[in-house]
């Protein structure tokens, strides 16, 4: 009884991965993903220098990009419709302003919150304040810098799967096709594919975050 359930399982994630081509729908996918959290987080980090440099500017950037996480991400996505159109295009950008937020405030933080005394060390070396902003207080906000990017990759999964509703392909596309066809199915085990990819996308940000942790601390 046992092995005839796993047999008709396995048959059923058989059919659905291959019914649904969810090998090309993974790629697709993860080319969204990285893509979009690539620019979150070059954006996302200049953006924290910039405003930990120009300390006026802080309050209103960072207000600004929480003034997006406000918006719900279906809302964000029929927004963009008008500009770029349906497809991958909204999506990613979507994801992108969605992002930028916790890696940006993480990066201002870690740059603003290093202990004095490593700075009092770099200036008696003869540092200037520029070599200290990227010697000494950039690397040591890494682990938190790594904190924001952990919460952009939840962010960035989310969003590019909510992507399936505009067409921007992906697994979202075949969650949507399960939905239009009421296939419990193909519902469940592209759900359970994009958890599972959320959860190793996670763990290994997390493995990074803690790496860093180790190599400089968790004075952030």
């Amino acid at each position: 009884m046992i092995i005839e359930g796993l047999n008709d399982f396995t048959a059923e994630i058989i059919r659905v991965w291959n019914t649904q081509m969810l090998s090309l729908r993974t790629v697709e996918h993860l080319y969204m993903f990285f893509f979009a959290l690539f620019f979150s987080i070059l954006i996302g980090v200049v953006t924290g220098v910039l405003t930990y440099r120009n300390q006026k500017l802080a309050g209103p950037v960072l207000n600004s990009l929480n003034v997006v996480e406000t918006v719900p991400d279906v809302a964000l996505l029929v927004l963009l419709l008008p500009i770029f159109g349906i497809g991958a295009a909204p999506t990613i950008v979507a994801s992108i302003l969605y992002s930028i937020l916790p890696i940006a405030r993480d990066t201002y933080t870690g740059l603003s919150n290093v202990p004095r005394e490593y700075i009092e060390i770099a200036e008696a070396l003869g540092l200037t304040p520029r070599e200290v902003l990227f010697k000494v207080r950039f690397p040591l906000s890494l682990p938190l810098i790594a904190g924001g990017v952990r919460i952009a990759v939840v962010f960035t999964m989310g969003v590019v799967t909510l992507g399936g509703l505009i067409a921007a392909g992906g697994l979202g596309a075949a969650l949507q096709n399960g939905i239009q066809l009421y296939d419990m199915g193909t519902i469940l085990v592209t759900g359970a594919w994009v958890g599972l990819l959320a959860v190793l996308l996670d763990g290994i940000a997390g493995i990074i975050e803690k790496i860093l942790k180790a190599r400089y601390g968790t004075w952030s």
